[in-house]
């Protein structure tokens, strides 16, 4: 079969209408830091709120009624809600109509629908999931195991969550990857996403995470086949963080960061004796202690392990990733080699090395899994050492 498009989709950010989030995420700015990244598709985030769909409806022209795009980037309809427990739902919508009638549903039990960009919802997870599920809406449990705000953060199974409602697919987080999730059996049958999360347009948070589909068209309907694996619609791949690097995959203090044996932790009833702040429970250990399962299923798509390109190059010169020096190396590879997906999976290496050999070097050991890296935890990212 002749498939027209693989396309690179991260479909989990956020608007400026959500809070701790830059004023420059709007279409035009995460349009601008998606063609820098090479991402095709981009969820559009938060769009349960109303002044958030003005501004696409003023902005992108739409493509069909689940898909819109603004300079080239095509934007699907999605969102994050809040339930009362304060586990975070990834919704994605087939059409406007859906986002109004969730609107309309979830608005009696939500204080903040129309002020804040991910909404919270005085709703159990299985009454969510139910109106999604009639609405035809995708849903599936965010950054699923973070210790804050997830899934397994709050309950020990999808099934004691939603109760029988039916889940799309398990968003892993910047703490996890595919091969962490499937220590958990009943993953076996959800497909999974990596998304960034993004609270900012600039290419080291935008696409950080991203899934890469085989389509026809960079369309809703086309990526709601390829997670159900239909008509030769599939995931390629997920790539994204190194687990190692994302904020929470050690046990550790969020105060000072100091990391502990998840035993010892427990016996110091989760309180840091340095420094007397609060002990949060990894990624690692979280997954450890659900773990029920060595398998693996068959068709699994592989899962690559990224560091973002100005993280590799603020180490290499040793500048920090806002500055002119990373800017105008960044700037000099993209530019050349096409854009930041490009450098870090598909360009050879020696076409890399064209435009600076140190990077070329450190993207080459990133492929074949040969990086050292400090693992973070405590809400502090770990870290890349060259």
């Amino acid at each position: 079969m002749d498939w027209s498009d693989v396309v690179n989709a991260d479909l989990h950010v956020h608007s400026h209408h959500s809070k701790a989030v830059s004023r420059f995420m709007d279409f035009r700015h995460m349009a601008e830091g998606a063609r820098l990244k090479g991402l095709d598709v981009v969820g559009t985030g938060d769009i349960l709120n109303p002044l958030w769909e003005r501004e696409l409806l003023q902005t992108a022209s739409r493509v069909d009624e689940g898909t819109y795009e603004v300079s080239g980037v095509r934007f699907i309809l999605t969102a994050e809600v809040e339930d009362e427990r304060r586990v975070h739902h990834l919704l994605i919508f087939p059409s406007l109509t859906q986002v109004h009638e969730m609107r309309e549903r979830l608005r009696p039990h939500s204080a903040n629908m129309d002020s804040e960009g991910r909404p919270h919802v005085s709703l159990p997870a299985s009454e969510i999931a139910e109106v999604a599920n009639d609405l035809d809406v995708l849903i599936g449990p965010a950054h699923a195991f973070t210790p804050w705000t997830s899934l397994y953060k709050e309950h020990s199974s999808m099934g004691e969550a939603y109760d029988g409602a039916k889940i799309d697919f398990l968003e892993l987080g910047l703490s996890a990857d595919s091969g962490m999730a499937d220590r958990i059996k009943e993953h076996h049958r959800l497909p999974y996403l990596s998304n960034s999360d993004a609270h900012s347009p600039y290419p080291h948070r935008l696409g950080r995470e991203f899934n890469r589909f085989t389509v026809r068209e960079a369309t809703f309907e086309e990526i709601r086949k390829a997670l159900r694996n239909r008509g030769g619609r599939r995931i390629v791949f997920n790539a994204g963080l190194d687990p190692r690097l994302g904020k929470y995959y050690l046990t550790a203090c969020s105060r000072c960061y100091r990391a502990y044996d998840l035993n010892a932790a427990v016996r110091l009833g989760w309180r840091c004796p340095a420094c007397g702040g609060r002990i949060k429970m990894g990624v690692r250990d979280r997954v450890l202690q659900l773990a029920d399962t060595d398998e693996r299923p068959a068709d699994r798509p592989p899962y690559i392990r990224l560091v973002p390109l100005a993280e590799v190059i603020s180490r290499v010169t040793g500048r920090g990733v806002g500055t002119k020096t990373v800017e105008r190396v960044y700037r000099s590879l993209v530019e050349t080699v096409g854009n930041e997906i490009r450098v870090l999976v598909d360009a050879p290496v020696d076409e890399i090395s064209r435009v600076d050999a140190r990077i070329a070097s450190v993207v080459e050991r990133m492929r074949t899994g040969r990086l050292r890296i400090v693992p973070g935890g405590g809400g502090r990212y770990g870290r890349l050492v060259l």
